[in-house]
């Protein structure tokens, strides 16, 4: 049995099967199609893009107890690559036996549906945290959105969740150390702060 949450919805994938991953190791590629819904059990698992540069987009790290790329339930392919941030076990769903149960229970399928509004919301506001304009103002929103700031170690997936790069976000918590921080960003400011333009 799955060994997270007690959620409904994630209750689903005591019908699954177990699958280890290694670090690094890609679990669904960009454009395959969708025949399987995944909830991490343990560990974590990056959803990423890349450009026509080869530059990776990180968009969401999820750990245990999240489902991976929701929305994947009602699309043909996968529209990003899920890969293992660190040794990771996943819960493995056929997407027909998933969509069938939601059929099925019409209190299950409200739930589903507020956990995608949910995800709608996050990337709303990562959007607007990545059209602010510099590294702190960007820093200040993602905490102000109280997310709490990372271990050390994971600064470079925080930097690529923010759109800025690591070096970048390195001096800025240096700056921040040394007692130069600028004050918190309010998260009622952010939506105005977006329409400021790229990061320079």
């Amino acid at each position: 049995m799955i060994s997270i949450m007690p959620d409904p919805i994630l209750a689903l994938f005591d019908l699954g099967t177990d699958r280890p991953l290694h670090r690094n190791e890609r679990l669904f590629h960009t454009g395959e199609p969708v025949r399987f819904m995944f909830a991490v059990a343990e560990g974590k698992v990056d959803l990423e893009r890349h450009t026509v540069t080869g530059a990776r987009v990180l968009l969401v790290r999820a750990g245990a107890g999240q489902v991976l790329a929701e929305a994947s339930a009602y699309g043909d392919v996968y529209h990003c690559d899920g890969t293992a941030a660190e040794s990771s076990r996943v819960r493995v769903l056929p997407v027909a036996t998933f969509n069938a149960r939601l059929d099925s229970d019409p209190a299950l399928a409200r739930r589903w549906a507020a956990r995608l509004a949910h995800g709608v919301q996050h990337a709303r506001m990562t959007a607007a945290i990545r059209a602010l304009r510099t590294v702190g103002e960007r820093l200040d929103a993602w905490l102000a959105a109280e997310k709490p700031l990372p271990p050390k170690g994971e600064w470079q997936a925080l930097a690529q969740s923010l759109g800025v790069s690591h070096e970048a976000l390195y001096r800025e918590l240096a700056k921040r150390r040394a007692g130069a921080r600028t004050p918190a960003l309010p998260a009622s400011d952010i939506p105005t702060l977006a329409l400021r333009g790229p990061l320079r």
